[in-house]
């Protein structure tokens, strides 16, 4: 075989091999909870820097330390956007003529890009104030959207949740029964760092109306709950920690009332912590308030991340309709 013919062979693997290695750019879909800002570094060390990092970069509620909301990697504006990063979530800030705030939604990488424009460092600092509640809720949604669509990919089994509890949810595999009751179900999954687990059960819902006080309520009635959940020593059920308030809000989940608390547990008597979070959803179709809890324990290591699956899990619960 001459040399020609040898090329003329190797040919079609080098253009697989392209074909393939621009598929798998296309599928690169970035580290969870991180933002790329393309920014210029006289902004970015200065009143403007500190304005992103102040709202993009304060401090997750409800874990046993302290975590930023995202992880911000810097990029200076002379760099091409969207060439210099896989993120998920992409925030161009820089000086213009006019003053512009501007959202592009893309299926590819980036996911989404956020345009600041101003033509005046109050006037960049003036619309990161105004819009960054919405630029975080988006990238949080997009973030729970991508775990979600990772987790689908394989699911336990849910046969057992749909007949316990009349729910579809979406629990990927590698959780476990630890615990199942007539109106409770645990499940763990272990990791490299410790493990994660998911609580789901109900209680009837007059006996939760009557409450005045709904975050007293909850607190003592995910505490009555931790007697199931006890450490390797006598008397060391599983509680809400007293040293940390919990964070309440009042969300919807499948279209439903709910009430979403934060906060860290503890076991009585015993060292181990971590933190959770309790959606209690108010289901007038079974007469009930479903309740469906994560919480992680990971000593010495990020929480940030696996709180925020335990979140995409418990999103995707849907309720069955008579």
């Amino acid at each position: 075989m001459n040399k020609t013919h040898f090329l003329l062979l190797l040919i079609p693997f080098f253009l697989t091999s392209c074909f393939k290695s621009e598929k798998q750019n296309e599928t690169v879909s970035g580290k969870t909870n991180t933002i790329s800002v393309i920014i210029d570094d006289q902004l970015w060390y200065g009143e403007v820097g500190d304005s992103i990092r102040n709202k993009f970069a304060s401090p997750v509620l409800g874990l046993t330390q302290e975590e930023p909301l995202f992880t911000i990697n810097q990029y200076p504006a002379r760099l091409l956007e969207g060439f210099v990063t896989d993120s998920r979530s992409i925030i161009v800030v820089k000086k213009a003529t006019a003053d512009k705030f501007e959202i592009i939604r893309s299926k590819t990488l980036p996911h989404n890009t956020f345009r600041i424009y101003g033509k005046s460092v109050d006037d960049i600092t003036c619309s990161l104030e105004l819009n960054a509640p919405q630029i975080i809720k988006i990238i949080h949604d997009a973030e729970i959207q991508k775990i979600q669509e990772d987790n689908s990919a394989s699911l336990l089994n849910k046969a057992i949740l749909k007949n316990k509890f009349h729910i579809n949810i979406q629990i990927p595999t590698g959780y476990e029964y630890m615990l199942h009751k007539k109106k409770f179900i645990w499940l763990k999954k272990e990791i490299i760092s410790g493990n994660t687990s998911l609580l789901i059960y109900q209680i009837p819902l007059y006996n939760f109306k009557k409450k005045k006080d709904v975050v007293n309520a909850i607190v003592k009635m995910r505490d009555s709950i931790g007697k199931y959940i006890q450490g390797r020593e006598p008397n060391t059920q599983m509680i809400t920690s007293e040293a940390y308030a919990p964070y309440f809000s009042k969300v919807m989940l499948d279209n439903k009332e709910a009430f979403e608390t934060k906060g860290t547990w503890e076991l009585k008597n015993d060292f181990m912590t971590g933190p959770f979070i309790n959606y209690a959803i108010i289901d007038p179709t079974f007469n009930r308030v479903l309740v469906i809890e994560g919480f992680s324990y990971s000593p010495s290591h990020q929480e940030r991340d696996l709180m925020l699956e335990l979140e995409a899990i418990i999103k995707t619960v849907r309720i069955d309709k008579r």
